[in-house]
């Protein structure tokens, strides 16, 4: 089994406003989420949805991935990746 820090080997920094991380803490605790984190890649996941681009839903914490995951840790469709899909 693929260990979830194995999955995402990149990190990602931002700056926020103090209303911008309340309007994610609102978001995170109305639905139930189990981290900033969790709460950032779906909504990343339904903007990108919303743009047009294909983002499976997650039910477990664990799966608040904005794209699906290969078996080896490589994006799915990914071009850069060579995985093809």
């Amino acid at each position: 089994m693929i260990a979830m820090n194995d999955l995402r080997a990149e990190r990602l920094q931002v700056m926020l406003s103090p209303e911008e991380l309340a309007a994610i803490d609102d978001f995170r605790f109305k639905h139930r989420m189990p981290t900033r984190a969790a709460a950032v890649r779906e909504l990343l996941r339904v903007g990108l949805t919303a743009a047009g681009v294909d983002a499976a839903v997650g039910v477990k914490s664990s799966s608040f991935g904005v794209f699906s995951r290969g078996p080896v840790g490589h994006t799915q469709g990914d071009p850069e990746s060579g995985t093809g899909g």
